[in-house]
């Protein structure tokens, strides 16, 4: 049984989704100004973990994220560079894209676009003005979060000190604009030189939090399972999203909130591009290994901070080395393996699975997991070490090493081809140690070592991997 647990309720509910064997799942996705930071890249691969641990229950997951592609961010720096806000939209898209695919993250279902729900935007927030839970002001639209009696309860939020908070943060001139401090903005009124948009309200633009109730709600329904997005979202980002979609609806916009926490560097402190302490996915992936990437980012649990530094990833590259090579000796042994049955090392296979299961039920806990990728991992040293191994329970474990790492996002099968030259010197040192040349050996070998190709001799023969 599946348990998730609900920022919204603050605790671990049983999972039930709306439509059996199917999940409806929204994540907030980037503001398409830059390349995405390992922050982001953290949101993003712990609900593609999620996602890739539902279909593995057998769920069909539909899965929503957008993108924020015109707000104050890009227009800036679209002026910065002299551009259009779609020419720096269309660019980072497409970095996105590519950053995404290089760390092993599913493509959405649908990546909407904010500019290309323009419309919806205008009449969503057209109905809001018409219950009253909005007003114009000199051509911008305000959203009355006084009126939305559970304003605060995601961020779990007293609306007294909200109100306080805002007064401190607010200008002059959008004070005067709105009724209550704390009422926050549907549609912008254009400046002079903006990228803008007719509406009954006159030119202007949408605000950042009413895209993401239009996009989720047009392509989820009005009601749907899951909700994720990054810690810092739960206020006012989501809070928001509920106040507007339920004052519209009349009914629940979300069954389940998840906020996955933030990746910290030194002294603990939050990684951010206002901060300026980020490194992108885009300069990171060109001097470390994707997959080591994928792996640190996806074997901490969602909620928990994950902190950044070359310790860590380099712990990353030797934990995933380990379950590469038990994985990749294993699969050596199909050559000579027996064509019979070994149930009991099927049985156990099957254990770990079974208690793999149990660990990310509980909340998706990744780490517990990788505990029983680990004993799958003892299982599949201690089996191929064996004079005589069975054919069937070397191909169970190796299936089950696969299926439980991919759902992190690791492919095992990844291991590229060795090319004709490399393959000449290992055949060649294969002979000169049958010839017991071992002075040419030992040369071959150093040598593919500093080409990177490490060389295990074993009572089966010579394997090799890629140093990463």
């Amino acid at each position: 049984m599946l348990k998730i647990f609900n920022t919204l309720t603050r605790e671990k509910e049983e999972f039930k989704p709306i439509t059996p064997n199917q999940v409806n799942m929204y994540v907030c996705g980037p503001t398409v100004y830059n390349y995405i930071h390992i922050g982001n890249a953290r949101s993003i691969v712990a609900f593609d973990t999620v996602r890739r641990y539902l279909e593995f229950l057998g769920y069909k997951v539909k899965f929503v994220s957008n993108f924020t592609d015109v707000d104050d961010k890009m227009i800036k720096e679209a002026n910065r560079e002299g551009i259009t806000v779609p020419e720096v939209a269309d660019r980072f898209i497409k970095a996105f894209y590519e950053d995404i695919a290089a760390i092993n993250v599913q493509k959405a279902t649908i990546n909407p676009r904010a500019t290309d729900n323009i419309q919806d935007i205008i009449d969503f927030v057209k109905v809001l003005i018409d219950k009253g839970y909005a007003y114009e002001s000199d051509g911008d639209v305000f959203y009355r979060a006084r009126k939305f009696k559970h304003y605060g309860e995601l961020s779990d939020q007293n609306i007294d000190q909200l109100v306080e908070g805002a007064s401190e943060h607010i200008g002059e001139a959008e004070f005067d604009k709105k009724q209550d401090p704390i009422d926050f903005v549907l549609w912008k009124k254009a400046k002079p030189g903006e990228i803008k948009w007719d509406s009954p309200w006159g030119e202007g633009r949408p605000g950042w939090h009413i895209e993401c109730s239009v996009m989720s709600t047009k392509y989820l329904g009005e009601t749907f399972d899951i909700h994720g997005g990054g810690q810092d979202l739960e206020f006012p980002h989501h809070e928001n999203e509920i106040a507007q979609s339920e004052a519209k609806t009349g009914k629940k916009f979300v069954n389940y909130w998840m906020h996955n926490g933030f990746v910290t560097v030194e002294n603990n402190e939050k990684m951010s591009k206002s901060l300026g302490n980020f490194v992108t996915v885009h300069d990171l992936v060109r001097k470390t290994n994707p997959q080591v990437l994928r792996f640190f980012l996806s074997s901490t649990h969602y909620r928990r901070p994950l902190e950044y530094s070359q310790a860590n990833l380099q712990k990353a590259a030797d934990n995933l080395d380990k379950i590469k090579t038990a994985y990749n000796n294993l699969k050596f042994r199909l050559d000579d393996a027996k064509d019979t049955d070994d149930e009991e090392i099927v049985t156990q296979t099957q254990d770990i699975i079974e208690d793999f299961k149990t660990a990310m039920n509980d909340d998706f806990n990744v780490q517990n997991g990788l505990t029983e990728i680990f004993n799958l991992v003892s299982l599949a040293n201690n089996y191929s070490s064996r004079d005589t191994v069975a054919k069937n329970a070397v191909n169970v474990i190796l299936k089950a090493m696969a299926d439980l790492t991919s759902i992190l996002g690791i492919n095992l099968d990844s291991q590229q081809d060795l090319s004709e030259e490399i393959q000449q010197m290992v055949d060649q040192r294969d002979q000169a140690r049958a010839n017991k040349d071992f002075a040419t050996s030992d040369k071959l070998r150093d040598q593919l070592k500093d080409m990177g190709v490490i060389l295990e001799d074993t009572p089966q023969g010579t394997r090799w991997h890629i140093n990463d």
